[in-house]
């Protein structure tokens, strides 16, 4: 092993894609490279970078070779994760919900002047 994190790992699209692939079963390197816009050599180095941290196995069958997910560096990822959730927002609230208060805003001002002139009419209030 080269000391590379299984974090550091799956910082690249490309080899989070792969451990997707993975995540189904086992698959041979010749589908894998098939799956991708990459050189073959390319796919090889993301599928040596995952065994390295941990992520992937290998195996030889025949002229394949055929990978494997190995699940047990994402669960220590994923109990490291857990100490950080429940995640808060990541932005403040968008134009969308600003847009929801004003109308919410608005039916009460509709309201409330229906209560003080009940002569008057609101159009969503039929609806």
């Amino acid at each position: 092993m080269s000391g590379v994190l299984p974090l550091e790992a799956l910082a690249d699209p490309v080899r989070r894609a792969i451990v997707e692939r993975l995540a189904g079963g086992e698959v041979g390197a010749g589908e894998i490279a098939a799956d991708f816009p990459v050189s073959r050599p390319a796919i090889s180095r993301h599928l040596r970078v995952l065994r390295e941290a941990g992520l992937v196995t290998s195996r030889v069958a025949g002229q394949h070779r055929i990978y494997a997910l190995d699940r047990r560096p994402l669960a220590e990822l994923d109990a490291w994760l857990g100490r950080f959730r429940p995640l808060a927002p990541l932005a403040p609230p968008g134009p969308a919900s600003r847009l929801d208060a004003l109308d919410t805003e608005m039916h009460r001002g509709r309201r409330a002047r229906r209560l003080d002139d009940p002569g008057e009419t609101d159009d969503h209030a039929a609806g």
